[in-house]
């Protein structure tokens, strides 16, 4: 196996991992499902995704280092710079979330205070933003390895 082929699939097993973890943050963060083991469960469930994405950028950047086709042939590709600008779009985006479900934590543990049904909308929200960036992101990597 390739050097190529084994970085190809690592970081395709990370964009699989973040999507599944990405879900089901959203599937549970519901005001109707809401108690304290899924607080619990969703602070665990993005902490995940978050070490998720973290390998993904770093396989990414494997690829990129120790790939055939090395950084000036990416840096080259005006669609590579569309998926990393939605890349940390993404990122950006999920900071709200996880700030929000690390507070309800921390006051869960403090006071055993559920959140309001409004946060958990709006989380929710931040959520599914994210959960539509990324498959845009995947349509731009189709076009980009067809040399479009």
């Amino acid at each position: 196996m390739t050097i190529e082929a084994f970085l190809a699939s690592l970081h395709i097993v990370a964009i699989l991992t973040l999507v599944v973890f990405l879900s089901s943050e959203a599937a549970l963060c519901r005001s109707e499902w809401m108690n304290e083991a899924v607080v619990r469960r969703l602070a665990r469930l993005d902490m995940i995704y978050g070490i998720t994405a973290l390998v993904l950028l770093l396989t990414g950047i494997a690829r990129i280092v120790w790939g055939a086709k090395g950084l000036t042939w990416y840096v080259s590709q005006p669609l590579f710079h569309v998926k990393m600008t939605l890349f940390f779009i993404t990122a950006l985006v999920s900071l709200r979330p996880t700030f929000t479900i690390r507070r309800w934590l921390k006051t869960l543990n403090a006071t055993g205070v559920l959140p309001a049904e409004a946060a958990i909308k709006s989380a929710r929200q931040w959520i599914m933003v994210q959960a539509h960036i990324i498959p845009v992101i995947a349509v731009v990597a189709v076009y980009w390895a067809r040399g479009m």
